[in-house]
């Protein structure tokens, strides 16, 4: 046996010693078929450092014009300068608290910066100190500098991340045109500055610009790494400014997976992505004082579902039926793992995340009716409705919707084309080339269609969700009339003969934006330079003269109660203790803040007086534009509300008809007439707001 077993062992030995001499020569020759890289010329060489060079200028120029109209805008249209402090801050809208204390809500020791998600003022206060600034200019002009600054950099991100998409700034140029022209649609910024997508979507938007060079197959080694780590830091900085950032970076992942299954080559690197969602999410979580929110959300969960499926996936040939089959049972565990780890989480891990939010979604598409304050109030508002016919028509007049629809529509074919031919086996090309037209075999493209498509679709539910989508029509469509690879996959549909495909496509790239941006130009420019010019007045002197009494005569330790948004107002512009915020992701106050809402109900003196008092509360403001409220949607009055949610109407679904015994709070205290003067004390009012101070001993007057 011996014997026999020996010159099969050297046989098979001969045979493997064999193959990889036979492995190890069809390599050298390889190599030495593969041509090797010229030197570009001297002149070639100084052409693309021109296009660099200029292409950044128009980028970084383009950024600082952006934030120097947003300046001058604000001016002239607040009179920002010419005000004094207290009208400053009443239009500024924001918060300067940035502390953990128990003197913003009574009865509630907070910690402002977790609940109030102020780390992006947190870092300013920083700023401002480290840089001495605070000799030089006044706090809120610090603040709205910085905050204008990173709009800069909103458009600059977007510029680049259209120029690397196109391979010409003349996209990037279009993109920022587009922007400013729609920023009704694309940024609240002239709203409301403090908000916290003012400050976090420019660094998402760094992140997309980062993430689509990284995407990118001809990209070196310097530059794949320069993406990584801006990247990295744009995704944990994008998630500690903004509470609702890994809501967003879901979706991502999201897009992210699926291209990694319909571009195999891509796998490594989106890997990579990954890790880097794991790693913010964990140092986010231990940053932001062990916010267990982050651990819970779904992108974790994604993420790890998405880690766990590769390590069981097997080594199958492209192509074979047994992948194609792996593929559909990769896709289901990914699903499946997901849904069982997000409910793991919730299960073992204390959190407070926004179960408000999930009742909210299912009241919104139907699957629920209530008749709860809170749930009809949010879906009551404006920017949680469907968008409306103007959005559309705004976007259709700039030209910028007809240009995204038939770039989308193309980049969405030539995907699916692409996409269809792996199915089948068939071999692609590593390297495209214009020639091919094939722009949807490109990964970059492939994730940024997925991409637009899902914010597409939640804007479509939720308006206040355009400010996300928005930006990115008018950086996809820049991108798509100004790159010759889109005109060249139009024109091998098409099977154009006529002309020179590539020539024609390479003049349509150009000339197609130069038309759009001269039509712009005539059309618009005139309206922004007007904008500038003209002064516009804001003037608000109740506001101001209910701030100014509040400093002047309320004890310092007085505690107010009121709308939320007037609490907000007060507790910015005169620091005294308030019962209630404008916040919606805590519980407790969302609470608070229908319990106060009942002083425009149809309830008792005495219910109101027992409201207000457990709140400890001293002063009560009524707003006359909230108790003589004229709304323009039918039922959605906050004093409407109330009145379904205390069952005083008739509902549409056929209840019974009940009526309260007592007048609506609002109207009846104004008259000073027991029971009501028992309880409350008129001490202040003007044209908008009676202020009444809340009687700590009740005399009984007949």
């Amino acid at each position: 046996m011996a014997e026999e077993e020996g010159p099969t062992v050297e046989l098979r030995q001969r045979r493997k010693l064999k193959s990889s001499e036979n492995k190890e020569s069809a390599k050298e020759e390889k190599i030495r078929d593969t041509p090797m890289p010229e030197r570009a010329p001297k002149h070639v060489l100084f052409q693309r450092f021109a296009k660099i060079f200029i292409g950044c200028l128009a980028a970084v120029t383009s950024g600082m014009m952006y934030a120097l109209y947003l300046s001058a805008y604000h001016e002239r249209k607040f009179w920002f300068s010419n005000r004094q402090e207290l009208e400053r801050e009443i239009t500024f809208q924001g918060v300067y608290e940035l502390t953990h204390n128990n003197k913003t809500v009574s009865l509630k020791t907070i910690n402002a910066v977790q609940q109030m998600s102020l780390y992006p003022e947190l870092i300013a206060s920083v700023l401002y100190q480290a840089t001495g600034s605070n000799e030089i200019i006044e706090p809120v002009y610090f603040y709205i500098g910085i905050v204008f600054g990173l709009q800069g950099i909103y458009v600059t991100a977007l510029f680049v991340t259209s120029w690397l998409m196109s391979g010409t700034w003349l996209a990037g140029m279009l993109t920022v045109a587009w922007f400013i022209i729609n920023r009704v649609d694309t940024t609240r910024i002239e709203y409301s500055i403090p908000l916290r997508e003012n400050w976090a979507l420019p660094y998402f938007a760094c992140q997309i610009a980062a993430l689509t060079g990284y995407l990118k197959s001809n990209l070196n080694t310097y530059g794949e790494r320069f993406c990584y780590l801006l990247m990295s830091a744009s995704t944990y900085t994008f998630m500690m400014m903004w509470e609702y950032s890994h809501y967003l970076l879901f979706l991502q992942a999201i897009s992210l997976f699926l291209l990694d299954s319909f571009s195999l080559e891509q796998s490594e690197k989106v890997h990579e992505v990954y890790k880097i969602y794991i790693f913010s999410l964990f140092l986010g979580y231990l940053l932001q004082f062990e916010n267990s929110a982050l651990l819970v959300s779904p992108l974790l969960s994604l993420v790890v579902a998405l880690m766990l499926a590769k390590c069981l996936q097997l080594n199958v040939k492209k192509g074979t039926f047994i992948a194609k089959i792996m593929k559909v049972i990769n896709f289901y565990l990914v699903c499946t793992l997901t849904v069982t780890l997000n409910i793991i989480m919730k299960m073992f891990v204390p959190h407070k995340e926004n179960g408000h939010m999930l009742k909210f979604l299912e009241v919104k598409f139907g699957l629920n009716m209530t008749k709860n304050f809170t749930m009809n109030w949010l879906l009551c508002q404006e920017s949680l409705q469907a968008p409306s016919q103007d959005f559309f028509l705004r976007l259709t007049q700039s030209s910028l919707l007809p240009f995204y629809v038939l770039v989308l529509i193309i980049c969405f074919l030539s995907m699916m084309q692409v996409i269809f031919r792996r199915i089948n086996g068939k071999s692609l090309k590593e390297t495209i080339t214009l020639e091919d037209g094939r722009i949807g075999g490109r990964p970059e493209i492939i994730y940024h269609v997925i991409h637009t498509i899902l914010l597409g679709s939640l804007a479509m539910v939720i308006e206040g969700l355009k400010y996300l989508w928005t930006p990115y029509v008018c950086m996809l469509a820049a991108f798509g009339v100004c790159s010759p690879e889109l005109w060249m996959t139009l024109f091998k549909w098409l099977r154009l003969r006529t002309v020179h495909p590539v020539l024609l496509a390479l003049i349509l790239s150009m000339a197609v934006p130069t038309i759009i941006g001269l039509s712009l130009w005539k059309e618009f420019f005139p309206r922004l330079m007007t904008e500038l010019m003209e002064l516009q007045e804001f003037y608000d002197p109740d506001t101001v003269e209910l701030m100014t009494w509040i400093k002047r005569q309320a004890p310092v330790a007085a505690v107010f109660a009121g709308s939320p948004q007037l609490m907000g107002a007060i507790k910015l512009c005169t620091g005294w203790m308030v019962t209630s915020l404008p916040l919606y992701s805590d519980d407790d106050l969302l609470k608070r803040n229908e319990n106060i809402y009942q002083i425009y109900s149809k309830r008792s003196a005495e219910d109101i007086y027992k409201i207000l008092t457990s709140y400890k509360a001293n002063y009560l403001i009524v707003e006359d534009a909230i108790c003589n409220e004229v709304g323009t949607m039918r039922g959605c009055r906050v004093k409407d509300l109330l009145d379904i949610a205390n069952g005083h109407v008739v509902c549409e679904e056929g209840d019974k008809l009940t009526y309260s015994k007592y007048g609506r709070f609002c109207h009846e205290v104004k008259i000073n007439y027991s029971p009501y003067v028992n309880y409350f004390t008129r001490v202040y009012w003007n044209r908008s707001y009676f202020v009444y101070k809340i009687n700590t001993v009740i005399s009984f007057q007949s």
